[in-house]
């Protein structure tokens, strides 16, 4: 099974210091000091995000919560951050996706090396579902896997898809960039039929009543709620009838499940019906600051 490879990760890696990891979501940013060879986070301290901001400010609290891991000079730095997003330069390409939107064009690497202050060449950059997987495959319930694959499941969904120790992002056997969302079934795009505006519009087609997205859609069908069931059911057997085909094409082994929607697991997953074992992760904030970390350690020990 032939694939085109990107990132490259090896077993071990030499670099003895914590990497200092920035993990960015869409409402936080958490930092972290990693003993990548211990698989340990020494520090972690969550801070709020509002991905709103104009790009001043947000680099501001970045920068803040990266100098709250007191940093020495010298140290490598790796940062976990949502597409889309170009890596290897280190610059936000975030446009109409409602997050991060005043980023764009910004040179990260050189705004957080200026602010904090760190060495440009300190930073690796990292997608955020890669992280995750890299972490479940460093310590985790990918551990062991030659070909394992990442689902995110919150305001959208994230993948990523690993294949002995290597994230694949191109070639025939995984969607285009590695990202499940770019993926259309009947001619609709994915995240139009299983998100959770798609759920609300859904249950409010069914029943003329506005829910509170997966969250409520989960309490009312644990009440009994038919429509809501049904809604569920509906929507998670076409990403699972998705998801099925790739992971097959993949040779996938395992995948790791991931985002706020994991705490619905218990109707989330009968619905998808995957043909591999599904393992949510509760603490995808842990995996993604060992999966960045690691990520930059290898790309130290490659320089």
């Amino acid at each position: 099974m032939a694939c085109d490879t990107v990132t490259h990760v090896q077993a071990t890696v030499s670099i003895s210091t914590p990497v200092r990891v920035l993990e960015i979501g869409g409402s936080h940013v958490t930092a972290g000091s990693v003993e990548v060879a211990g698989h340990r986070i020494l520090d972690r301290q969550r801070h709020p995000l509002d991905p709103a901001q104009d790009a001043h400010t947000i680099v501001g609290v970045l920068a803040d919560a990266a100098k709250r891991l007191l940093p020495a000079p010298g140290d490598r730095w790796a940062v976990a951050m949502p597409g889309p997003f170009d890596y290897a330069a280190g610059v936000s390409l975030h446009e109409g996706v409602g997050k991060f939107d005043q980023l764009r064009g910004v040179d990260l690497r050189a705004a957080l090396s200026a602010a904090i202050p760190a060495e440009p060449t300190a930073f690796t950059f990292v997608n955020d579902a890669d992280a995750f997987l890299l972490g479940e495959w460093v310590d985790g319930a990918a551990t062991g896997t030659d070909r394992s694959v990442a689902i995110t499941l919150g305001t959208g969904i994230g993948s990523s898809w690993l294949a002995d120790g290597v994230v694949v992002s191109t070639g025939p056997d995984v969607p285009q960039d590695g990202e499940i969302h770019f993926c259309d079934v009947d001619g609709v795009n994915i995240e139009d039929l299983v998100s959770d505006r798609a759920l609300i519009r859904g249950y409010l087609a069914r029943t003329g009543t506005t829910v509170d997205g997966m969250r409520g859609l989960a309490t009312l069908a644990r009440d009994g709620d038919k429509d809501a069931r049904e809604v569920v059911d509906a929507a998670f057997g076409i990403l699972g009838r998705l998801l099925t085909s790739w992971l097959d094409r993949f040779g996938a082994e395992v995948v790791v499940v991931g985002g706020s929607m994991t705490g619905a697991w218990d109707l989330i997953e009968p619905a998808l019906a995957l043909s591999v074992p599904a393992r949510p992760v509760r603490d995808t904030e842990r995996s993604a600051l060992l999966g960045a970390a690691y990520a930059g350690a290898v790309q130290h020990d490659a320089a």
